[in-house]
């Protein structure tokens, strides 16, 4: 007879796989990094210590970091990555504007974002319980949904009816932007399910041996699903705040930010064979990869140039947790 994996503290501490030298060999890693571009940042560009060059990066960072968080479940999980995030950008940034004059402000913003969480139990479902790829069935039901976007739209720009909208989302209180408020409460809220909660514990066990999980009691496909049903949420809010932001949206509005959010989480340290990793992680390599392109973008990189770069990051992150998990490290 199985016993919750709340009783097995033994069993959960063996699904979390992270050292000391693991966390010196990722995130202190990083740190020092981050140290470096910031040195290299200020001795190359008069501009990058601005107090407004940094609002413009967490500004950018938020609208990502709140993808981060989702996408950090996923590869926790083990289900590798979403590729579905442009459609949910693009469904919760062209809803919550076309939406407007019909419900409001206020009830367009949360349908947007529902349906864009719809999207993601779609993929959920394929993933945890038909057993599909997770690149091909979110590959698959992105391009479906972005199908469905463009149709509804006419394949033209959507526009607000609302500036109130976006005076409040470009606004701050008590000093801070409240996009950067937005992004620190999913950040908050994601960091202490996955660290604090039987969520947390149940999608570590899930990605970090499924079968052991499953034996303890876990339930594996919900647990799988549950991880791209946020994922689709996180992308409709950060498409809603996104289109509220520039009062403007259109069907490709949220092509690479999946490039990006993938990128932050594996150069965070989070392993792509699932079952460790953690959302502070995750952030702090989003950090690091923010401001490393915004350096390139003040020196005149040129942006394939920037790809390129971001690209071999993923592959040495890559490299690195592969080595380690090699090794017994990881």
């Amino acid at each position: 007879m199985t016993r919750p994996l709340d009783s097995k503290p033994q069993l959960i501490k063996r699904f979390r796989r992270e050292t000391p030298l693991a966390l010196v060999a990722t995130r202190g890693g990083l740190i020092l990094a981050i140290i470096c571009v910031l040195i290299f940042g200020a001795l190359s560009s008069p501009m990058f210590l601005t107090s407004g060059n940094f609002l413009n990066v967490l500004t950018s960072m938020s609208i990502i970091g709140i993808i981060v968080v989702g996408m950090t479940f996923v590869l926790v999980v083990g289900g590798l990555a979403d590729l579905s995030v442009p459609a949910t950008i693009a469904c919760g940034a062209i809803l919550s504007l076309a939406l407007q004059p019909i419900l409001g402000a206020i009830p367009a913003f949360v349908l947007a974002i529902a349906l864009a969480g719809l999207c993601g139990l779609v993929s959920g479902v394929l993933v945890g319980y038909v057993g599909i790829n997770p690149i091909i069935a979110t590959l698959g039901v992105g391009t479906i949904v972005l199908g469905i976007v463009q149709s509804l739209v006419g394949g033209v720009i959507v526009y607000g009816t609302n500036p109130a909208t976006a005076d409040f989302v470009k606004g701050r209180i008590l000093g801070i932007p409240v996009l950067v408020l937005i992004f620190a409460v999913v950040a908050i809220a994601g960091h202490l399910v996955l660290s604090r909660s039987f969520w947390g514990r149940w999608t570590m066990a899930t990605g970090g041996n499924p079968v052991t999980a499953e034996a303890s009691a876990v339930p594996v496909r919900v647990v799988r699903a549950g991880a791209f049903v946020l994922t689709g949420l996180c992308g409709g809010l950060s498409g809603a705040l996104l289109g509220l932001t520039l009062q403007s949206a259109r069907p490709l509005v949220g092509v690479g930010y999946e490039f990006s959010a993938i990128t932050a989480v594996v150069v965070g340290g989070i392993s792509i064979s699932g079952g460790s990793g953690s959302v502070p992680r995750a952030i702090i390599g989003l950090l690091f990869v923010q401001l490393l392109t915004n350096v390139m973008v003040l020196n005149g990189v040129r942006t394939p140039d920037q790809g390129f770069v971001l690209g071999l990051l993923i592959a040495a992150a890559v490299a690195l947790d592969l080595a380690l998990r090699r090794r017994g490290i990881a």
